[in-house]
């Protein structure tokens, strides 16, 4: 003889104030529903749990649902009664859990307004579908709140709602952010320091702390906080989207006045972006500007600062700036001191001697475009099939072929597939403008011989920042040599 399982019932009830004021959702009322149903179906009710003033996005916050979870998992509730499923939450993760849970202690879950009960395979068919249509509204707006965000970003406009950058001010209201004159004062030098005077991040900051410029917020400068100025687009009058992001990441033409040229500004990403590949433990002296660029070529250590000191006639003493391998130091290579003057001649000679520099890669060029045509044809078909793929899950796991959960990892993997395809289109997009902007070597080196002689060592510094990654060198006959000169592919 079959035994009927006693329905030991929890009756969960919450209404937000916002929602009894609009639609009269009352606890009162909905408790007097879902007890007479109760009834009529011959359930025990256990207890009833309510939340009051309180909105579904979160579980957390809800005292009562929380206390029904530990009864379900106690043994003490095995059967959940709902007026509708959004009054246990708005959230598809959350409900997702929530099935589960109820699943693994063997719980019923019925709610009163959609006539679902999981006891039943139609009931639990009929949730999925919700849960999917759920799970798909939610998609919807998050991709709709982007959208919008990125189309008020591509029509001009900063998304900066609360501060707007340092130098600008943005009236609430006000869709366009405005100069602010005496900020707009500091974004100039600061871009100065910076490229013209040669000063580090760590060094602006100080200038600025010990002069009282407060920032934004009215707190300390930091090198983080300089070179986000130094690196901010909205200072030529651009506007940028999803900055943490690489794969949604852009900038477009502003709506508002730029404060620096951008060519300046184009001048502190290059010298920014050497950085990134030189970091230097301690800033060289001025007329000490190879330093960090040398490399002996017997043993690959770099070259560091050496002072050789000469005394005079009328006894007074000269350091003449010298070079030596830091591997000489350490008693592992017998490469000896140089000077700087003999280091700057033989620097010139090289340069001098260059007639061209041998680009292999322009044989190439037509090779290259035709693999890149070939490459993204494939990758755009491979999307296209991932996509179909990723609709027919859909439909498979509705008539109930997979689980939940396999439906899940399915979905999943399909979409991280479509990412790093799409990462892929991107980057031989990226390599294409790339190559279009190059600077030749062949006019570095002729723009050397025409201008070295002119420049001042701050300015021989910053151009060996800006286009040289590494000088190797070769010491005969205390002679130096330099065999090659490593340039940035600019």
């Amino acid at each position: 003889m079959m035994t009927l399982i006693k329905m030991i019932t929890g009756i969960y009830v919450r209404v937000s104030s916002e929602e009894q004021v609009k639609h009269g959702f009352s606890i009162r009322a909905q408790i007097e529903k879902l007890t007479t149903y109760a009834k009529l179906k011959g359930w025990i009710i256990y207890d009833v749990y309510e939340d009051k003033g309180i909105s579904g996005k979160s579980i957390e916050e809800r005292p009562a649902i929380k206390r029904l979870i530990s009864d379900i998992e106690k043994g003490k509730v095995n059967n959940v009664l709902v007026f509708k499923i959004d009054r246990l939450t708005r959230s598809v993760k959350n409900l997702i859990e929530l099935i589960d849970l109820f699943q693994k202690y063997n719980c019923e879950f019925n709610s009163l307004t959609e006539s679902i009960d999981t006891s039943s395979a139609t009931g639990r068919m009929f949730l999925k579908i919700i849960g999917i249509f759920a799970e798909f509204e939610r998609e919807n707006i998050v991709e709709r709140t982007k959208v919008g965000f990125e189309r008020k970003v591509k029509e001009g406009y900063t998304l900066a709602a609360r501060v707007p950058s340092y130098g600008y001010d943005k009236m609430h209201g006000e869709k366009i952010q405005v100069i602010n004159p005496q900020e707009a004062i500091i974004v100039k030098e600061i871009f100065d320091l910076f490229v013209d005077k040669n000063l580090s991040c760590l060094e602006i900051a100080k200038t600025l702390n010990e002069r009282g410029i407060p920032t934004k917020e009215n707190s300390t400068w930091y090198t983080r906080t300089v070179k986000n100025v130094l690196t901010n687009c909205n200072y030529i009058g651009n506007v940028r989207y999803a900055i943490k992001d690489k794969d949604r990441n852009f900038e477009t033409k502003g709506l508002h006045e730029p404060i620096i040229s951008k060519e300046l500004y184009m001048e502190a990403q290059d010298i920014i972006s050497k950085m990134k590949k030189k970091n230097y433990t301690k800033r060289p002296l001025e007329e000490h500007y190879f330093l960090n660029f040398l490399v002996c070529e017997k043993c690959g250590g770099k070259f560091v600062t050496h002072g050789s000191y000469n005394k005079l006639q009328d006894g007074t003493t000269k350091v003449i700036g010298s070079y030596r391998c830091t591997n000489y130091i350490k008693k592992k290579c017998d490469c000896v001191s140089i000077s700087h003057r003999k280091v700057e001649k033989a620097f010139m000679q090289y340069i001098s001697n260059i007639e061209n520099f041998n680009i292999k890669n322009e044989i190439k060029i037509s090779d290259e475009k035709l693999l890149k045509v070939d490459a993204i044809a494939s990758y755009e078909k491979q999307l296209e099939k991932l996509r179909d793929k990723e609709q027919e899950i859909v439909s498979l796991f509705v008539c109930e072929k997979f689980n939940y959960e396999e439906y899940i990892n399915m979905k999943n993997t399909i979409q991280k597939e479509i990412s790093n395809i799409t990462k892929q289109l991107e980057s031989l997009n990226a390599k294409e403008e790339e190559e279009k902007t190059k600077i030749k070597q062949e006019d570095i080196s002729k723009s050397l011989n025409e201008n070295w002689a002119l420049l001042t060592p701050t300015e021989r510094r910053q151009f060996l920042t800006k286009f040289v990654d590494k000088i190797y060198l070769r010491i005969e006959e205390r002679t130096p040599i330099i065999t090659s000169i490593q340039f940035y592919d600019c």
